[in-house]
C-alpha cells in the first residue's frame, strides 16, 4: 500500500532522514520504533508533504507523493494524527466529527456513529467543547477525526503518550478494531502496547531503518530491543 524508498529529508541544514526505506502492508498495523530524535516524526511528516527538502520516493497505492502539496496527499486517503493532536478547541466533539466528513457525507456520518460506539466517552460528551476533554479523550477524538475522513491509511504519532494505563488499554482495543477497516502506520514508544497490537515493525536509528520484519520476531529478539530501544 505504502512504499518509502531511499527517503532523504533536510530540516534547515540538518540531514534528518538518510535513505529511509520500508513498506506498509494493507490491512495491518506497522510500527515505527526508535529512540527520541532518530527521525520517526520527520518520516510521518515527510510522507504528508510537510517537509519541502525531501527526495527519494514515496508511493501510495502506486502513486508518487513526493512533490505533492499536503492537501492533495490528504485527499488521496492518508490521515495524519500528530503527537499534539491539533484539535480545534473552540469546536464541540460533534462539530469536529462533522468537519471531518468532507468526502462522502452519508458514509462519513456512518463512520462517525461507529466511532461514537467505539469511544463511549466521546458519545457522552458530544456537545462539549474539545478544550474540556481529558488527554485520553482528545486522543480518541484525533484518531476518530482522521478515520472519519474516508482515509485508507492512518499515520498516528505517539498516541499513548501521557495516557493512564487504563486509557492505553482502551486505545489498544480501539486500534485493533480500526485495523479491521483501515491500515495504520504507528509511531509509538510504549513497547508493550505496540508489540501487542502491531503486525510488522521497522526500527529507526540515526535517520535510517536498521531492522524490520514481523512483530513476533522482534518480541523474541531481546538483543535488538536492548540495543536500539533500551529495553532489556
Amino acid at each position: 500500500m505504502l512504499t518509502v524508498n531511499n527517503l532523504e529529508t533536510y530540516i534547515n541544514q540538518f540531514h534528518i532522514l538518510q535513505g529511509v526505506s520500508f513498506d506498509v502492508k494493507q490491512g495491518a498495523i506497522t510500527v515505527l520504533f526508535g529512540r527520541n530524535g532518530v527521525g520517526k516524526t520527520t518520516t510521518l511528516r515527510s510522507i504528508m508533504g510537510y517537509n519541502e527538502k525531501t527526495s527519494g520516493s514515496i508511493t501510495f497505492n502506486n502513486e508518487e507523493l513526493i512533490g505533492l502539496p499536503t492537501h492533495i496527499i490528504a485527499q488521496k486517503g492518508i490521515g495524519y494524527v500528530p503527537e499534539d493532536q491539533a484539535i480545534f478547541s473552540s469546536l464541540t466533539v460533534e462539530e469536529t466529527f462533522l468537519l471531518a466528513q468532507t468526502n462522502n457525507k452519508k458514509y462519513g456520518a456512518e463512520k462517525a456513529e461507529w466511532m461514537f460506539e467505539l469511544f463511549p466517552d466521546l458519545n457522552r460528551l458530544r456537545q462539549k467543547k474539545t478544550s474540556l476533554l481529558s488527554g485520553g479523550q482528545k486522543q480518541m477524538l484525533a484518531i476518530s477525526r482522521a478515520y472519519i475522513n474516508s482515509n485508507d491509511l492512518l499515520l498516528i504519532d505517539e498516541p499513548s503518550k501521557g495516557l493512564s494505563p487504563i486509557m492505553v488499554e482502551k486505545l489498544m482495543e480501539a486500534l485493533l478494531l480500526i485495523k479491521e477497516k483501515t491500515t495504520i502506520l504507528l509511531v509509538e514508544q510504549n513497547f508493550f502496547m505496540a508489540s501487542h497490537i502491531g503486525d510488522y515493525f521497522h526500527i529507526m536509528d540515526d535517520g535510517k531503518i536498521v531492522h524490520g520484519g514481523r512483530m513476533e520476531d522482534l518480541r523474541e529478539n531481546p538483543d535488538i530491543t536492548k540495543k536500539y530501544l533500551g529495553i532489556s
